[in-house]
């Protein structure tokens, strides 16, 4: 008898748990939900985050707050959301530097990989390989044939040390057989300016931060990071089939939450997410971006975070690359 009601009282918590998951679900979300950008307006997180706000807020009836932090590398907004609540309701729309900025630094209060639930993968996109419009180099083949011939005396710049386009450049180089110099910018838009004035002779840039100068005339492109032709750009070649091994790099979005969130919301979370990478408007707007939708289940997004994160703290250590 004693067993039975054991037994059966573990079956009626189970059971009362059950219930109280699936309440919690159905009633989810039932306050606004706060999603933090790490980077002032204007950006391709800023922009991508309010993009998603506006479809999620639609299709889950629920208040969708965007909040700008801006700091170096995005780490405020997502010490902001590993000491939030587990609950989903403090999120962030993060990119690569969110693994690349923790490959060049090790004192952070927070681990990219166990400190965060990795809710959706929004999408994916090359970094266009520039030129200044006035340049002497009119195809990758041609900057590269200089490059070996004249090392180190080629210019090449980034948003900062650590940042995506460095390692996208390094790995570049790595690949062609040849040398640059760095310099580090605080951020694109002077490091596009320098560009254009002539005072660095190359920028692997984001297609949101760059493709509006080419398309204008100002730069000139003369390939993507990618192993294929890109729809982003395609008309560019790509840096892998015209025999450069190892170049491909993408440039990615995504969703993070706290640590440890309940499951049943971050897969509602993620359906409604990726519900939405799959409309016809929404592609066609990451696709104006410089982006494609890439869909993936948390389980994915967790692990791809963790291999990206290897790899850059591999190259970081071979290329002795460390924060300022």
């Amino acid at each position: 008898m004693r067993s039975f009601l054991l037994n059966g009282g573990r079956a009626l918590l189970a059971a009362v748990a059950l219930t109280t998951a699936h309440s919690a679900l159905a009633e989810f979300p039932d306050k606004p939900i706060t999603l933090i950008v790490g980077s002032a307006p204007g950006g391709s997180n800023d922009v991508f985050a309010r993009m998603l706000a506006r479809r999620l807020g639609d299709s889950m009836k629920a208040t969708i707050v965007v909040e700008n932090k801006p700091s170096g590398g995005g780490i405020l907004a997502n010490v902001l959301v590993a000491k939030a609540p587990a609950d989903g309701y403090t999120l962030a729309v993060v990119s690569s530097t969110f693994t690349t900025g923790a490959a060049v630094r090790d004192n952070l209060s927070y681990d990219p990989v166990k400190s965060f639930t990795h809710v959706a993968m929004l999408a994916k996109g090359p970094l266009l390989v520039t030129v200044g419009k006035d340049s002497q180099f009119k195809d990758i083949q041609s900057l590269v044939a200089y490059a070996k011939q004249h090392p180190d005396r080629l210019n090449y710049g980034s948003s900062g040390t650590g940042s995506i386009n460095q390692f996208a450049s390094e790995i570049f180089c790595e690949a062609a057989g040849i040398k640059m110099t760095h310099v580090p910018y605080k951020g694109m838009g002077p490091a596009t300016n320098d560009l254009m004035g002539g005072q660095i002779q190359m920028l692997i840039a984001s297609a949101p931060s760059i493709l509006g100068q080419v398309k204008g005339g100002a730069v000139r492109a003369l390939g993507v990071t990618a192993a294929e032709k890109s729809a982003i750009a395609p008309d560019l070649p790509a840096l892998e089939q015209v025999g450069y091994k190892g170049s491909a790099v993408d440039l990615w979005w995504g969703v993070i939450g706290p640590a440890n969130m309940p499951k049943a919301v971050t897969e509602k979370l993620n359906t409604a997410i990726n519900d939405a990478l799959k409309s016809e408007d929404m592609k066609a707007f990451f696709l104006k971006e410089g982006a494609e939708p890439a869909p993936e289940s948390p389980a994915r997004f967790g692990t791809f975070v963790a291999e990206e994160l290897t790899r850059w703290k591999h190259i970081a250590q071979a290329k002795n690359i460390k924060a300022d």
